[in-house]
């Protein structure tokens, strides 16, 4: 599913127009992004929740060189997601719908 996708089933089921969801949808990935800024974590309940995390300095390896880089640390944005999430995806799968 793309975009424009997501914004018609939204729109079909939430009885609103297709420029008041891509509004609304805009806003929640804003506060969403705003969350992720300030390394907080997001959890949403039923679907599961996203956490900030910060990976550590490695060392490399060139292969062909043998020469040595050191990669700086970052942050990584992790999605798990919920126990009830993962069940239901599941009995999709064994039902085959």
């Amino acid at each position: 599913m793309n975009n424009k996708e997501l914004l018609v089933e939204l729109s079909n089921r939430l009885g609103k127009t297709q420029k008041e969801v891509s509004a609304m949808l805009n806003v929640t990935t804003d506060c969403m992004i705003r969350s992720f800024t300030e390394n907080s974590n997001l959890v949403l309940q039923g679907f599961g929740a996203f956490e900030v995390r910060k990976k550590a300095d490695r060392i490399l390896v060139n292969p062909t060189t043998k020469l040595q880089m050191i990669v700086p640390p970052k942050l990584t944005l992790i999605f798990k997601a919920s126990n009830t999430y993962k069940e239901k995806i599941k009995n999709k799968e064994h039902n085959g719908k």
